[in-house]
């Protein structure tokens, strides 16, 4: 907690470390691939040396994360919290129905730990990709590495779990993972008493809110702060649909205090209810998709790193920044000025009917004004 008695948290979208990704590391896996187009994942590479030049290989662990680390090390938050949309598994049981999979070799996990992540929320549509055999290595590679997991788990009552991080001070942060069906998760990979799998939620209702919110009352405690991560939604598109908010909104009545949502490849619009940060989509982080056509539109290149900065004592929002980048060389590199000002510019527009308003800072990163309960609009603190 620092010393105005806020807590600040990174939270980012997904975080894809298979494919071509693993390919570029020491230890790279097998390479073999089922899509329909591409068999074998050192062609994503190609793709991405296409675009940028050529990739010197094998490159250190922490080079999918760039100037990432550095400004992570600078801000200092004292919760990191990733959706981990990769199994980390040497299985090869592909799962028959999916067209895309996602595995990382557990040799490289170095890839992952070198982001201290406090919390890897795994409830998204590709961590069963190599099937129950893949999860399961994937959870004990995690254990191993000292990772903390949420959303997944060997039982139903393990993927509810919320996971805890101790704070400095006396308060924690509860960090809940659900994943729904909109976001392609199948339902035969949701969690059963005596199967493995993540917590599944087959539609967006505001029932199935309040059970997620229930669950983290009964381990929340005065000084806490409450995380629930989301896997929702579409991969592309700035419209939020009404279930999506109906969700949102019940979770913070619930006592959720922020609602990390994410699985659209690009940001999505943000809103703050009752005091309480609402991100519909954190857009992926780091990923293989450099040089893949079709949506160039949607500037998917440009990712963003929220810090959330909320009241230790009440969990009100104080404050969001959020820093651009841009992938290139399957590397995150500080966003150009020009860059920067693109995406404040589009999420001003797609948030402004939610309350929102973006806006780009002399250092190029964004800070995000809202409209408070009962007042004109004015800027986080």
């Amino acid at each position: 907690m620092s010393a105005d008695g806020r807590v600040t948290l990174f939270l980012c979208g997904d975080v894809m470390l298979g494919r071509g990704v693993d390919q570029l590391m020491p230890e790279p896996g097998d390479p073999e691939l089922r899509e329909e187009y591409v068999r074998d994942a050192r062609g994503y590479l190609e793709l991405a040396e296409a675009v940028n030049g050529p990739i010197r290989r094998p490159v250190d662990p922490a080079w999918p994360w760039g100037d990432a680390l550095q400004l992570l090390d600078e801000r200092a938050p004292e919760v990191r919290v990733i959706n981990l949309e990769t199994s980390v598994t040497r299985s090869d049981d592909f799962e028959p129905y999916k067209a895309v999979h996602y595995r990382m070799n557990p040799a490289n996990v170095g890839c992952l730990t070198v982001a201290r992540p406090d919390v890897c929320v795994l409830a998204n549509n590709h961590v069963l990709d190599f099937g129950r055999r893949g999860l399961v290595e994937t959870l004990d590679v995690l254990a191993a590495a000292r990772l903390a997991t949420a959303g997944a788990g060997e039982s139903a009552v393990e993927a509810w779990r919320p996971a805890v991080v101790q704070l400095k001070h006396d308060g924690r942060v509860l960090v809940s993972s659900a994943g729904a069906s909109s976001s392609g998760i199948p339902p035969t990979w949701a969690a059963r008493p005596d199967r493995p799998g993540v917590a599944f939620l087959p539609r967006l209702s505001v029932r199935a809110a309040a059970e997620v919110a229930a669950r983290m009352r009964l381990l929340r405690r005065p000084g806490d702060i409450t995380v629930a991560s989301v896997h929702w939604g579409s991969n592309w598109g700035y419209a939020v649909d009404s279930d999506q908010r109906a969700f949102a909104h019940a979770l913070i009545d619930g006592g959720v205090d922020i609602v990390h949502g994410h699985s659209s490849h690009h940001p999505r619009p943000m809103e703050v209810y009752r005091d309480r940060l609402i991100l519909y989509g954190c857009g992926d982080f780091i990923d293989d998709y450099e040089g893949i056509r079709g949506h160039e539109a949607y500037r998917d290149d440009l990712r963003l790193l929220y810090l959330a900065s909320v009241d230790a004592a009440t969990g009100a929002l104080v404050e969001l920044q959020m820093v651009p980048f841009q992938a290139r060389q399957m590397r995150l590199c500080r966003a150009s000025e020009e860059d920067a000002g693109w995406l404040g510019d589009r999420l001003t527009r797609v948030s402004r009917d939610l309350g929102s308003q973006i806006e780009v800072l002399a250092d190029g990163s964004l800070t995000l004004h809202w409209h408070r309960h009962g007042t004109e609009e004015e800027p986080g603190a």
